[in-house]
């Protein structure tokens, strides 16, 4: 007998025609001797609902009752997945945070899940049920509601295929699996079929929308198979596993962008000991998170012009913060919320030579300017102007044999 976590996204149970056909898959996957924990996300489009009813409140809604009102959305997931599942003579039950619970540490919408009790839910399987649990939130210490960030229920879905020990956690969604790229803007992206951890990793967080990067993270360091298939077709999705099985011979993986950022250039900076820390200390206390930083010092080594990246909705709170900075002289700081990241990703470039200059090669053809740039084993990064994405997805899908 296996036991599996199956999570299923916004869409695939966005009307109660499709909650009533996930109903169907689980019945199905039961019915091959499994024992089955669901978790599911808010229908499509509730979460921003419920985003704009509290804005309509206020542009500064109380964060702990901000997490009450989002976690909503799965709970009535839930309960309606249920409901359909006992109408097909399935034994179900839905289960909330708090009935758990699942507990959870850190701030409001941005908390993590530490430990749940398993007992009562795993006599529930182990008597032919099948547990309902909302993805994205759970209970902290002192009893408030929380949230753990949008796409969160990823998250929920590993965190719990790893306490309760399941054999596989398969991701249910809209697409058939992780594509090159995006396949609504590319459309001659091709299916992976198999991906590694590392790889996952890199294109979920560099922009992918496939799978949460902290969830992939999790499977990684405890082990855990994942899948991600779709919910309306019966063909085979994208398994992603650990290290040991990648790939070498395919130098480029995929191609991933994200139109979400902005940079940041401090020109004139005092060159001394500790600038940068105290430049980047007040945007980590602020909870910014920094991604590319590129620093160029004069021939006299006297200043430095000092860039990186940030996300866009971030912009203006870094801006007021570095102004306000006391601990650092500049000439001035200019910024850019017009750009946007492409990468290429694959296990492969660690022992591929030449893909930095084909990459750079690629977008000079296209008469694209690179802004910044950042690497890593497996990742190469690039900022460039936004009005450019599309055309530099298109010349590195083809340059690098993905089409």
């Amino acid at each position: 007998m296996i036991k599996k976590v199956l999570k299923f996204g916004g869409t695939s149970v966005g009307t109660i025609d499709r909650i009533q056909h996930v109903a169907n898959i689980i019945k199905k996957e039961q019915g091959s001797n499994n024992r089955i924990i669901a978790i599911v996300s808010a229908m499509s489009g509730k979460t921003n609902e419920l985003i704009k009813l509290s804005k309509n409140i206020s542009n500064d809604f109380n964060k702990r009752e901000y997490d009450v009102l989002l976690s909503s959305g799965e709970q009535v997931t839930c309960a309606l997945l249920a409901g359909a599942l006992i109408n097909i003579g399935v034994k179900a039950k839905s289960w909330m945070n708090w009935q758990i619970p699942i507990l959870t540490k850190g701030e409001h919408s941005n908390s993590r899940i530490i430990n749940l009790s398993t007992e009562k839910i795993d006599d529930f399987l182990k008597d032919n049920g099948v547990a309902i649990i909302p993805g994205f939130q759970g209970i902290s210490e002192n009893g408030d509601v929380t949230t753990i960030g949008r796409g969160g229920s990823d998250a929920t879905a590993v965190a719990l295929a790893k306490i309760f020990k399941a054999d596989i956690c398969e991701i249910y969604t809209d697409v058939d699996g992780v594509y090159s790229t995006d396949p609504t803007k590319i459309p001659v992206a091709k299916k992976i079929d198999n991906i590694s951890f590392d790889e996952m990793l890199e294109l979920s967080s560099l922009g992918a929308k496939v799978m949460q990067s902290s969830a992939v993270q999790t499977a990684m360091m405890y082990d855990i198979p994942l899948e991600v298939k779709s919910t309306f077709t019966n063909r085979k999705g994208t398994k992603i596993f650990n290290q040991e099985n990648i790939d070498y011979s395919k130098s480029v993986t995929g191609v991933a962008y994200s139109k979400d950022d902005a940079k940041v250039s401090i020109l004139g900076v005092e060159d001394r000991p500790g600038i940068a820390a105290n430049i980047f200390e007040p945007l980590s206390k602020s909870q910014i998170n920094v991604d590319m930083v590129i620093q160029n010092i004069s021939s006299d080594q006297k200043i430095t012009d000092l860039t990186f990246t940030i996300k866009r909705d971030e912009l203006s709170k870094t801006i007021s913060i570095l102004e306000n900075n006391k601990q650092i002289k500049y000439q001035k700081i200019v910024h850019n919320d017009k750009v946007s990241k492409v990468s290429i990703v694959g296990a492969g470039m660690v022992s591929t030579p030449g893909i930095t200059y084909k990459m750079f090669r690629a977008l000079s053809d296209e008469k694209i300017n690179i802004l910044a740039i950042s690497t890593s084993e497996i990742k190469l990064s690039v900022i460039i102007d936004e009005t450019n994405t599309l055309k530099a997805i298109r010349k590195l899908h083809t340059t690098f044999d993905l089409d």
